[in-house]
């Protein structure tokens, strides 16, 4: 048998129908699910660039390297991939697979942090990268380069939960609530936080209307962002979220981060609008606080059509916090729903854009294919 080394040069890629290929039963990598964020990363790499990295497989059919991206292929329809083919044995298989999940070379972060600060400078959605957002910030210089010492540990504490940025004369409610005052501001337009420090277009609003992780870094690093937000038309508290099977402690929690944040904010300067959610009845008691009456507020209709419930709840929820706190204008974010708003409330509807791109995708692709 020829050996691996000396056939490497000749190595070239096939296309195998998916049905052919078999997963290595002892593949130590974690099987995905679409709710893992690797597995979106994979698929939206995909999406936006296509299938530009083989998989490898042993003679047999065995898959060596790619397991994730195949199962993510699968998934998405795929009934044919590119492979390496090999012709190694068993034992050679199984090192490879261990290596070609270990194996890394070393970045040279001079040169990895330019290419990410150029990327940035264009607009690009640097997370199609796979660099998780905070590792982002960090390779174009958003953050201190060492953490700074801290020997009282009350003070460690108080800025661990942001406790220096409370103050109890501009809360209320029970939970006292911080209060985010009316300033006013419509946007022209929204974009996501995900887009903040990459943007040329500052003469818009900034959403919090995107999965949790990308703005978390908002709650733990609130002077980091400071710079990057003052830029802009106004920003939109964070919308964190609060699930009907979350315990009630987490649902204030959320609540109280998301005023605390917004009225921080507006302290520095920055304009605001208050994010308001809610889940249960039950939240009605606390997630209306803090808003003055007649103020400008945002709300999300993201995933509210999935079901009757979520309508109901949506709906309840809606009612209460227009008893409540009187809005002169709420700012839909998501599309509409039917629902009746009261004639002297302004609204204004902004599109969920990443739906919307996605949308048009399909549509893309359905008119190439009927080509």
């Amino acid at each position: 048998m020829t050996s691996f080394h000396a056939r490497a040069a000749e190595l070239q890629t096939q296309l195998l129908d998916v049905s052919v290929l078999r997963p290595a039963e002892y593949n130590p990598r974690k099987k995905l699910t679409p709710k893992d964020s690797e597995y979106q990363k994979i698929k939206a790499s995909i999406e936006r660039w296509g299938y530009c990295d083989p998989v490898i497989v042993n003679k047999d059919m065995t898959v060596i390297g790619g397991h994730q991206r195949l199962q993510v292929m699968q998934d998405m329809g795929y009934t044919e991939i590119s492979a390496v083919v090999l012709d190694i044995r068993k034992n050679d298989e199984k090192a490879l697979n261990v290596a070609l999940n270990k194996i890394s070379g070393e970045w040279d972060m001079e040169l990895l942090g330019g290419l990410m600060t150029e990327l940035s400078s264009e607009e690009f959605d640097l997370e199609l990268t796979g660099f998780d957002p905070e590792e982002i910030d960090d390779l174009i210089g958003w953050h201190d380069d060492q953490p700074e010492e801290r020997e009282n540990e009350r003070i460690r504490t108080m800025e661990t939960y942001n406790l220096d940025k409370f103050d109890e004369d501009e809360a209320d409610g029970f939970y006292q609530m911080p209060v985010i005052y009316n300033d006013g501001v419509i946007p022209t337009d929204l974009i996501g936080f995900n887009y903040a420090l990459s943007s040329r277009n500052k003469a818009v609003g900034v959403h919090c209307f995107v999965d949790d992780y990308q703005f978390e870094r908002l709650w733990n690093q609130p002077e980091k962002y400071l710079e990057t937000l003052a830029d802009y038309e106004v920003v939109l508290s964070p919308d964190f979220s609060l699930y009907l099977d979350m315990p009630m402690a987490m649902k204030v929690w959320n609540v109280y981060r998301s005023r605390l944040l917004g009225q921080y904010w507006q302290r520095n300067g920055i304009k605001v609008i208050p994010t308001i959610s809610w889940a249960e009845p039950e939240t009605f008691t606390f997630c209306f606080d803090g808003i003055p009456a007649g103020s400008i507020v945002a709300v999300s209709t993201i995933g509210v059509k999935r079901d009757d419930e979520c309508f109901q709840v949506w709906k309840e929820g809606m009612d209460a916090m227009i008893e409540h706190v009187k809005p002169s204008h709420i700012l839909v974010y998501g599309g509409k729903l039917e629902y009746d708003y009261p004639p002297e409330c302004e609204v204004i509807y902004f599109e969920n854009k990443v739906t919307e791109r996605m949308k048009n995708q399909k549509q893309e692709g359905k008119e190439n294919g009927d080509s």
